[in-house]
């Protein structure tokens, strides 16, 4: 039995998805952010020191704990996806494709998204009143100087890679759809995506698979705004 530690609103959504396309069993743990500060309890830790979601444990090699999102999907394309159903041939162009997009998501993608979304609250409590609109001032001078430029030139990167492929990889879903999708929605939810037509279409996709609507219906709606 595999139980998902799964944090609302988080990356954790997309491990859901892929047991729900795998059709593995597996057990959900809920955890609730803090309403002030919005990071994970700190029972987390008690999963894994890191306290970090998503992190998944494995009952039947001993409550395995594997975090990290690329790790998690390895580990569980290994053990449960023998058929390679959701991870291209080794050796093909797509397979090149596809390992890139399965690590450019957290290694380029969200770093800059989860930046803009911290310098957003600078002008919102916990930060005390007077030092506000310091706040504000600074993370409008960090948005148009340095984050705007770079999500727009990933946007568009993304964008430009889905002209003449259905999914990231190629013709075919795979995990690496999978994994991307966590950013391409982010932006969404920043209403990032009015001239990218493709990644419109891409998250419209996903939301018709069946695996996602399920994942959903147990771990809860995004709310990425």
């Amino acid at each position: 039995m595999i139980r998902v530690h799964h944090l609302e609103n988080s990356r954790s959504q997309r491990v859901l998805w892929l047991l729900e396309e795998l059709g593995v069993e597996y057990e959900l743990v809920v955890y609730r952010r803090d309403p002030e500060t919005m990071l994970a309890p700190a029972s987390l830790k008690e999963v894994h020191p890191l306290g970090k979601s998503p992190v998944i444990t494995d009952e039947a090699r001993g409550g395995r704990a594997i975090a990290e999102s690329g790790a998690i999907i390895e580990y569980l394309l290994e053990h449960h996806d023998a058929d390679g159903r959701l991870a291209p041939p080794v050796g093909s162009d797509e397979r090149e494709r596809y390992r890139f997009w399965l690590h450019h998501a957290e290694g380029s993608a969200m770093p800059p998204l989860v930046m803009r979304l911290v310098f957003s609250r600078l002008g919102k409590p916990p930060v005390p009143a007077l030092v506000r609109p310091l706040g504000r001032q600074f993370a409008k001078g960090v948005e148009q100087n340095f984050l705007g430029p770079r999500i727009t030139e990933l946007r568009d990167f993304w964008e430009a890679e889905l002209e003449g492929a259905t999914w990231f990889a190629g013709e075919a879903f795979s995990a690496a759809d999978i994994q991307m999708s966590f950013p391409v929605l982010a932006l969404e939810g920043r209403g990032g995506l009015e001239s990218a037509p493709r990644l419109q279409d891409f998250l419209a996709r996903c939301r018709e698979r069946p695996g996602y609507r399920k994942a959903i219906e147990r771990g809860g709606e995004f709310s990425l705004g």
